[in-house]
Formats: structure tokens, C-alpha cells, sequence
């Protein structure tokens, strides 16, 4: 038995849950999110909570039984509370400015990078060199994260670049060290 799988997902007041056929409807107070799930999962409401079961014992069965009441979950929680992926900004003359409809990076191109926002995604610049990318699609809102640190990836040798809150880099010493 699925050790994820098996545990059942809480569904918090103002969040309803409704499923159809293969289809689940999650809808809350920030949104509504929708996922088609797989023929070999059960899927069992219950006052206050959801269970996810899976049909046989089979390889796909077990898998999928852990995924699916992941991804449940995670619209759950993003319909309730939401997501934030944090990122930070370290280099001198990097920055980021919000603008209509998306931010706006200096990351020491001779121009400016605009990355536009997305359906049911939002940027927070609380200081030049801090975004917070905030929605309900946990998925989503990794891969927005994920697209903004690609324009500047963190450098080895003086750490510059765009990380993720919290990320260590790894510093390498360089030329000068070898000799």
C-alpha cells in the first residue's frame, strides 16, 4: 500500500470537491482547479475528506495511486491557501521592477527582460532584489520560477545570478587558487 496514497485528504471549510466520472473539480475561495485522473483510482468522498483507492495491485496501480492523491492534494491546498516560490537576485545592478501585467529584470543584458504573468499566476517585488511568484497551480507556479531563474542561473565563481529563496551555491575558488 501506497504510504501517500493511503492517507486521506482534509478538505477544509469553503473548499468543495466534486467528482465527475474521471474528472476532479476543486473549487475555493482563490479559485478553481480541475484534473483528470487515471481509470486504475478509486476516488471516495466523505464528510470532511477525500480518499483515493487504486483498482488492482498492479505496478501503474501503485504509482498512480501515490500521484493522483498528490496532485489532489496540491489543489487543494492551492485553492485554500496558494502557492509562493520565492526567488532572489544577487549581482550588482540586477534588479526587478513590477510593471503592468508581469516584471521587469535587469540581469546585465544590454536591455531589459519582461516576463509576462500568466493565467492565474501574480508576481510580489518586495525589494528590487526579491520576487515572489504567487498562484493556485503548484505545477504552474514552479515552472514560472523556474523560467525566471533561467535568464540568469547562478554562477559558480562569484555567485551571481537568480536563485531560489534559501539556495546555497556552490562557490568554486577560480584561477588564481590553482597556482
Amino acid at each position: 500500500m501506497s504510504r501517500i496514497g493511503k492517507q486521506p485528504i482534509a478538505i477544509p471549510a469553503g473548499v468543495e470537491v466534486t467528482i465527475d466520472g474521471l474528472i476532479v473539480k476543486v473549487k475555493g475561495p482563490k479559485g478553481e482547479l480541475e484534473q483528470a485522473v487515471s481509470n486504475r483510482v478509486t476516488l471516495t468522498q466523505e464528510p470532511g475528506q477525500l480518499l483515493v483507492g487504486r483498482v488492482d495491485d498492479s505496478a501503474q496501480a501503485r504509482s498512480d495511486h501515490g500521484l493522483y492523491r498528490t496532485l489532489i492534494n496540491n489543489m487543494v491546498v492551492g485553492v485554500s491557501v496558494g502557492f509562493v516560490k520565492g526567488l532572489e537576485i544577487v549581482g550588482v545592478g540586477y534588479r526587478a521592477a513590477l510593471k503592468e501585467g508581469g516584471i521587469e529584470l535587469q540581469l546585465g543584458y544590454s536591455h531589459p527582460v519582461f516576463v509576462k504573468a500568466e493565467d492565474g499566476i501574480s508576481f510580489e517585488v518586495p525589494q528590487p532584489t526579491a520576487i515572489k511568484v504567487l498562484g493556485i497551480d503548484k505545477q504552474k507556479v514552479g515552472q514560472v520560477a523556474a523560467d525566471i531563474r533561467k535568464w540568469r542561473k547562478p554562477e559558480p565563481y562569484k555567485g551571481k545570478g537568480i536563485r531560489y529563496e534559501g539556495e546555497k551555491v556552490r562557490r568554486k575558488l577560480g584561477k588564481a587558487a590553482g597556482a
